[in-house]
């Protein structure tokens, strides 16, 4: 659970970081949101979140 709340608030983070930029505008957030929202409402939803964190498994595991 601690794992998807980091996910959560660094691309929070980095949604808000281009919004103030410019490099992203309100309207492309916002689609990328309800994107969001319907695919973790899909079959693909447990793939995606075993992607995620086979890939926070492998980047913990790597040494400097």
């Amino acid at each position: 659970m601690s794992l998807s709340i980091s996910v959560v608030v660094l691309l929070l983070v980095v949604a808000v970081i281009f919004l103030r930029n410019g490099a992203m505008k309100f309207s492309h957030a916002l689609v990328c949101l309800l994107l969001g929202f319907l695919l973790a409402g899909t079959d693909a939803a447990p793939t995606i979140h075993d992607g995620i964190n086979s890939t926070a498994t492998l980047v913990s595991n790597l040494n400097p």
